[in-house]
């Protein structure tokens, strides 16, 4: 059982249109509503490869039971901490014109009573699974901390734990030292403190966090590819040409992609190809956290990968 935790989840609502105009009325021709946030995102990938997933995080309202349900719908395991107020939606128009514009909402504030509840939850959950999967952004109301203490949590219960944050929430999590994270540039820039200039600084940037005992770095490069850090050796994975629909969710794609290579043992060259895989396959769909399977496999031997 793989958990993962989205401590601010989402309604993705995917609106498509010729394009955006600032200060006008803007009439949509298409609008889809899923279940997001980046933890249900690989929560929904890994069960698309049939593996069972328990999840965790802060639900709230008619969204959040919107959520739930669809979290119901391909069998995975509910674990959710209700909390009183509204789960946010988050907007994501897509136009012709090559634009993605995103508009995210805060999300509700979670209490100190509601914070706690959730703190027992996930102790009981690390208890019954055997990776840990923490995804997305902070909710009003949460330590910036939140990250190091589930990551010493899991660690304490055995668990290999993977971490896929940014900002406060990264920098304090990196603390507790979790198995593998994977920032893009701007969140490895922001963890060291300075602009990284080319593959090579971006490489020994990620390596100085392995050196800090992070056993795996990936960092995501958008068209540019995957780059796979540990302390022995650096990985660039070239992705085939796709003509990408929504890019929404191809990092938490990343993060499905390596537990599922995690689980299965498999060496880091063919689990960052794998990775670069199912990335390329996902921006090849409108809805995030779906893809095509037999795209992936196909993709699966255009990638390159270069060791540096």
């Amino acid at each position: 059982m793989i958990l993962t935790i989205t401590l601010n989840p989402a309604v993705d609502k995917t609106y498509t249109t010729g394009s955006l105009m600032l200060g006008q009325v803007n009439r949509m021709r298409t609008v889809n509503n899923i279940a997001g946030g980046k933890g249900i995102n690989v929560a929904k990938i890994l069960r698309q490869y049939g593996y069972e997933v328990m999840t965790a995080g802060f639900l709230g309202g008619y969204t959040g039971q919107f959520i739930e349900e669809c979290m119901e719908e391909i069998h995975a395991e509910c674990r959710f901490t209700k909390v009183a107020g509204e789960t946010r939606s988050s907007i994501n128009i897509i136009a012709e014109d090559g634009y993605v514009t995103e508009v995210l909402e805060p999300g509700p504030t979670v209490s100190a009573q509601e914070l706690e509840r959730f703190m027992e939850d996930y102790k009981k959950a690390v208890g019954e699974c055997g990776l840990v999967i923490m995804s997305g952004s902070v909710a009003k109301g949460i330590p910036a901390d939140i990250y190091g203490q589930l990551v010493e949590m899991g660690k304490e219960a055995g668990l290999r734990c993977i971490l896929d944050t940014s900002g406060e929430a990264l920098l304090h999590g990196i603390k507790a030292v979790p198995f593998m994270i994977k920032p893009n540039q701007k969140e490895l820039e922001y963890l060291v403190g300075h602009r990284l200039k080319d593959i090579g600084e971006l490489g020994e940037a990620a390596k100085k966090l392995c050196r800090r005992g992070i056993e795996h770095v990936f960092v995501s490069l958008g068209k540019k590819g995957l780059l796979s850090v540990t302390e022995k050796e650096m990985l660039w994975a070239k992705p085939p040409a796709v003509k990408a629909i929504n890019t929404v969710g191809c990092g938490d794609s990343v993060v499905a992609s390596y537990a599922m290579s995690l689980l299965k043992g498999e060496d880091d060259y063919t689990a960052l190809k794998r990775a670069a895989a199912i990335s390329a396959a996902h921006t090849a769909t409108l809805e995030s956290g779906d893809i095509s399977l037999e795209l992936a496999e196909e993709l699966l031997e255009k990638v390159q990968i270069e060791k540096r």
